[in-house]
């Protein structure tokens, strides 16, 4: 264990002192040159657009111009080694075209813009005009010219939008930006004008960043790609960035355990693709490197454990994985590459899609370097709680000699004991008196005390949860070089009494034009995360959504304090009605789960511009992860009266190599070429060491020389090695048409020799049809997609030869017990996609719209084998899996003028998962895909990924439950069948923002319909009696169940016999039966608020800061859902699996509500 945390200590220190090293002396000398433009010989006869291209890249600029205005112009001979300011004026002389560098932005644009400009304007009264520009939604607009009509004044607008002017009280200012529409808004006497520019239709395809983070224009993509901006993740900040996403992306599927403060995410794109339920998430990818986003389990592999025995009979943990620690203040845009031509560059990895995160660098500002210091205060408190029922309280029906329901603690002159039971088929609440607990004898009371609910006694256990995030970033740039720095520190105690945790990031990101050919950029992030305790989860004693099953309306919370009983301390817990439920306050203060996790991410990049046609790309990545965590169980509790320790070192390493070169030309006056030949070299490792102590000499004291026995320990170690060969080749006619070849070749690790090379091609075109085709006025842009693909997927390690394992003992080791399989092949998916995507009314209304089709072969599975074999099963290559669907984006601009505005994006998609075929060696044509408690995924031929198998109700013709005309209880089939679907048939989004002057109002709703979710605490509740619904038959204390019986001649008749109410529940209910404790999955929720106020220009100049803001925001603030326990958006946590369809005792869902205070300098 130690030789890791070295090992990941000095692979960081490496890396830090090699970036200071390089870093050190290339900022002072970068900022000498920053005013001056490398040395360069500009030729004649080749095109001015070509020139200025190139210009821009070698001065760190994006340059913005209208194809139009260049189309045919050819460059003027320049002299090389001028200033950027010089060598512009050459190269755009007799050209009748100017420029103005702004902030990141080269803006090329006619020489008249200032329109009508006069030296000689008439003199009127003066004043100072202040302002702020943004766009249509909100968002501050740099390099805006902002002029005197009619007079040559002219200033720009800053980085926060805002400017100030001297201008005539009847002047008339004028705001131009390329992209936007140009206004010009008459003064009438204000010192205060805030505008909104509306985008022009002519305005330039949006950039994106795509495979290999290339960037593109959006508009030359053959598929279907999905941009959410980092303002977009931060509006209501939650502690998984990527609640984010939802209700923002069409085709994603979020999916998380409801299990703790990091709750864990299991990323979906457009449907499983594979019958292994952990092989079908998207990879996560930062600035070009993917990241280690895995989960490890704890060392228990499933959610339902109550009573279990063994190393095993703890429950999961979730500790959480890489996606929650990235701080979201740091991501400038998260593109969501869905379909697999999208992702194919990525190679295996991405046969589920991608996503691809930018994180933010540095810009140039005004007054050189910028600081951002972003505040975030919340609290939490439980969104919805089940229907309990505190009418009636514990007991089993029990009766006194004159036949009523009665109550005795312990054996009294009352009666039998009544008070072990966990059910609440008791007495009703009725002003009686019974012999009850007394928390000051700890045990009956002596006088008889009265029987009355305690409401709180659920609900007084969780808190009031408190999230503080404070981040502070430095960015600036010079015209060579750039670079951004942060801090964030979050500090969290969640809603569960104990439980929380701490987290640090720390980040840098910078670029330099080291010559006038070799810019390097680097990345580091460094992050700290700490949690002295995290929840449990799943159903089992040691989980505290397993005590709200099992807690009584009529035992007070406050009993179960102090933990121990008096003298007993850490021997013996106070647990008076069964010594099988544990202490609340036991499980929160003792039975902790610690967390100490150190992650380092960073990458390296050169790019070496030959010249204006063929460029050299090399970077290098590493993602490192160490978690150290601990269990601790005390003495005297269901599982472990002796208690219980363990250690468990995880460790996880990747390291990633690229190379891409690079050619573009403008092989003909109507083609333009772009063709790039790559390779990747993938290196990953993971570590698992476990060191259990199944017993303690003495109790409370958690060290694993304390083991009452020898400790055990078992390790893991997996490695993985991917070479790859990749290239693409991007054509433009006349940017009208483009077309994208590509082509990627790997060579994986863990596939047999002979077998373990696999190429993957995919095609992708794009049509501007709006400049095609000559379309009705209306139509301000349209443009029709289609592309094809075919990717390939590898397994794990170690399934191709046979492998012996250590045990738990020392000394020992277990051959395999499933046979391996020397001839796998990699699974092969093969997919394509159609789209259109249409802009109306200038761009007042856009749709977006994609169909896909995916199949995917040679699925591995593990089919089972006579046990004769020596084996339990084996892998091999079958099955064939088809996913296909829509997504639809509609966005719109509903209002817009220069007081308010109203923007709306909804997104709505569907998939239709099918499998078509299984392997004959699967007997009966079924693979099972997970089990949590009775639940069974199970896969047939037919059906679908996800599809829940279980028992459920005997029906007739006409689908009434038929029922045993003898004990009136339902019939019990005797095979399970298919109850439904773990996943949506669609989901569904909706995004509104309202901007009037300095407010912002947004909000976003998100909800899905149809799926089922099973409910092991509705089944346990309802046994015990603990819901509202069981209130039906307790004044008769029987129940009639709706149905018919079975007549003697076949026919059917009603169902008239009643069943004691206790028997009827328990047996309707069962565990078995997967019908009666399964729900409709659909939900409405209003996902996030956030009111917001900016500053006035006045004010914050006043104040010397470049831009504030306030605001307050809520996340899950209301749900609409018919599911009886916490939330329908839950899942089961096997293990490191997440099992859709499956609830195991949840816990609650937090309702958040926060302010936000933003400072710029």
């Amino acid at each position: 264990m130690e030789s890791n945390r070295q090992y990941l200590t000095k692979r960081a220190l490496l890396y830090g002192t090699f970036l200071s090293v390089c870093w050190g002396p290339v900022a002072a000398q970068q900022y000498a040159r920053a005013n001056h433009v490398p040395a360069q010989h500009v030729r004649t006869g080749i095109l001015l657009e070509q020139v200025l291209k190139e210009i821009a890249s070698r001065i760190n600029k994006k340059l913005v111009y209208d194809a139009r205005q260049l189309e045919g112009k050819q460059a003027h001979t320049a002299r090389t080694g001028l200033p950027p300011e010089r060598l512009l004026a050459e190269v755009l002389s007799e050209t009748g075209l100017t420029y103005r560098i702004e902030g990141d932005l080269l803006v090329v644009f006619p020489g008249d813009v200032a329109d009508g400009a006069s030296s000689n304007p008439v003199i009127h009264q003066q004043m100072t005009v202040q302002g702020r520009v943004t766009s249509g939604e909100g968002e501050p607009l740099a390099g805006v010219s902002v002029s005197v009509k009619g007079v040559a004044t002219t200033v720009s607008t800053g980085i926060n939008g805002q400017y100030t002017i001297a201008a005539p009280e009847d002047a008339t200012l004028v705001f131009s930006l390329i992209g936007y529409v140009r206004q010009e808004v008459p003064l009438s006497g204000r010192a205060q004008l805030d505008v909104v520019l509306q985008e022009d239709n002519q305005a330039l395809s949006e950039v994106v960043v795509t495979a290999l983070g290339i960037k593109r224009e959006e508009k030359a993509l053959g598929y279907g790609v999905s941009v959410v901006k980092g303002e977009d993740l931060t509006d209501a900040i939650s502690n998984n960035w990527s609640d984010a996403l939802k209700g923002k992306v069409a085709g994603l599927n979020l999916t998380q355990t409801g299990s703790g403060p990091l709750n864990a995410t299991r990323i979906n794109l457009r449907g499983d693709r594979s019958l292994d339920i952990a092989g079908n998430e998207a990879l996560v990818v930062i600035d070009g490197i993917p990241m280690i986003n895995g989960r490890v389990s704890s060392g228990v592999d499933q959610a339902y454990g109550a009573g279990a025995s063994g190393v095993d009979k703890d429950i999961p943990i979730d500790f959480g994985n890489g996606l929650s620690d990235i701080n979201p203040d740091d991501i400038e845009s998260v593109t969501v590459l869905k379909g697999a031509a999208a992702s194919a560059l990525y190679g295996s990895r991405a046969a589920n899609g991608a996503l691809i995160i930018t994180t933010k660098s540095g810009r140039k500002r005004e007054g050189g370097i910028g600081i951002t210091i972003n505040s975030n205060t919340s609290i939490q408190d439980v969104l919805r709680w089940p229907d309990w029922q505190y009418e009636y309280g514990q007991g089993n029906n029990n009766r006194n000699a004159d036949g009523d329901l009665y109550y005795s603690y312990q054996l009294s002159e009352d009666g039998a004991n009544t008070g072990s039971t966990s059910s609440a088929f008791g007495p009703k609440f009725d002003g009686q008196y019974y012999f009850q607990y007394d928390p000051t004898v700890e045990g009956q009371s002596a006088e008889r005390q009265l029987w009355q609910p305690y409401t709180d006694n659920i609900k007084g256990f969780w808190r009031t949860g408190l999230n503080l995030t404070n981040s502070v970033a430095l960015d600036g740039a010079t015209d060579r070089f750039s670079a951004r720095a942060s801090l964030t520190h979050t500090k969290n105690e969640w809603i569960m009494p104990n439980t929380g945790f701490e987290r640090i990031v720390a980040s840098l990101n910078s670029s330099a034009h080291l010559s006038e050919k070799l810019q390097v950029n680097a990345k580091m992030s460094y992050t700290s995360k700490s949690s002295d305790n995290l929840p449990g989860t799943g159903y089992n004693n040691q989980s505290i959504g397993y005590f709200m099953i099992f807690q009584n309306p009529n035992v007070d919370l406050e009993w179960y304090r102090p933990t121990w009983k008096q003298g007993r301390e850490q021997l013996e817990q106070i647990h008076p009605f069964s010594s099988y439920i544990e202490n609340p306050y036991l499980i929160a203060y003792e039975m902790t789960n610690g967390l100490k996790s150190n992650t380092v991410e960073g990458n390296l990049q050169g790019i070496y511009t030959f010249d204006d046609r063929w460029s050299l790309m090399v970077r290098s990545g590493l993602n490192m992860r160490q978690d150290k965590r601990d269990n601790r169980r005390p003495y005297n509790t269901a599982n472990f009266p002796q208690g219980y320790y363990k250690e468990q070192d995880v460790y996880f390493f990747e390291s990633n190599t690229d190379m891409l070169l690079t050619y573009q030309n403008k092989i003909t006056p109507a083609i333009d070429l772009r063709a790039s030949l790559g390779a990747n070299a993938m290196r990953y490792e993971s570590k698992t060491n476990n060191a259990i102590a199944r017993g303690l000499l003495l109790p409370g004291i958690y060290k694993l020389s304390n083991a009452l026995e020898q400790a055990l320990a078992d390790n893991d170690l997996q490695r993985r090695r991917t070479n790859s060969v990749y290239g693409f080749v991007n054509f433009s006619y006349r940017d009208l048409v483009f077309l994208d070849i590509t082509g990627r070749n790997d060579w994986s690790s863990t596939l047999p020799n002979g077998n373990n090379s696999y190429f993957y091609p995919s095609v992708s075109s794009s049509y501007i049809l709006s400049d095609i085709f000559s379309l009705p006025e209306a139509v301000s842009f349209a443009k029709a997609r289609l592309s094809w693909a075919m990717v390939g997927n590898d397994t794990y390690p170690y399934r191709t030869a046979k492998y012996y394992s250590k045990t738990s003992f020392p000394g020992s080791a277990e051959a395999p017990s499933v046979l391996h399989n020397a001839d796998l092949k990699p699974e092969i998916s093969r997919s394509w996609e159609a789209g259109v995507n249409v802009a109306l009314f200038n761009n007042r209304i856009n749709t977006d719209v994609n169909l896909y089709a995916i199949t995917t072969e040679n699925q591995v599975l593990s089919v089972p084998l006579d046990i004769t074999t020596g084996y339990s099963s084996a892998f091999i290559n079958a099955g064939e899996i088809r996913n296909k669907g829509i997504e639809v984006m509609l966005s719109g601009s509903p209002v817009k003028n220069d007081l308010f505005s109203w923007t709306a994006t909804a997104t709505w998609s569907t998939n239709d998962n099918k499998i078509l075929s299984l392997s004959d060696d699967v007997e009966g044509e079924e693979q099972i895909i997970a089990t949590s408690g009775t639940a069974t995924l199970l896969a047939t031929v037919g059906g679908s990924i996800g599809d829940i198998w279980g028992y459920g109700l005997v029906r007739n013709s006409d689908g009434q439950v038929v029922f045993n005309g003898t004990t009136g209880l339902a019939l019990q089939p005797s095979d399970i069948t298919k109850i439904g679907n773990a996943y949506a048939d669609w989901k569904a989004g909706l995004v509104n923002e309202f901007q009037y002057k300095n407010w912002r109002l947004s909000a976003t709703v998100d909800g899905q319909y149809g799926g089922i979710l099973y409910s092991q605490s509705h089944h346990k509740m309802t046994e015990q009696g603990k819901l509202r619904h069981t209130l039906l038959g307790r004044e008769t204390m029987t129940v009639i169940g709706e149905g018919v019986v079975m007549n003697d001649d076949g026919s059917y008749s009603p169902n008239t016999m009643p069943v004691p109410i206790q028997t009827w529940y328990a047996d309707y209910y069962r565990r078995a039966n997967i019908e009666t404790n399964s729900f409709d999955a659909s939900y409405l929720k209003l996902r996030e608020v956030r009111l917001e106020y900016n500053l006035p220009v006045s004010v914050v100049s006043r104040w010397r800061l470049a831009g504030a803001s306030i605001a307050v925001y809520g996340r899950d603030l209301a749900m609409i859902s018919d599911f009886p326990i916490f939330d329908p958006e839950t899942a089961s946590l096997n293990g490191a699996t997440i099992v859709p369809g499956v609830e195991m005792g949840q816990l609650p869902t937090p309702r958040t509500w926060g302010v936000n205070l933003r400072l710029q300098f």
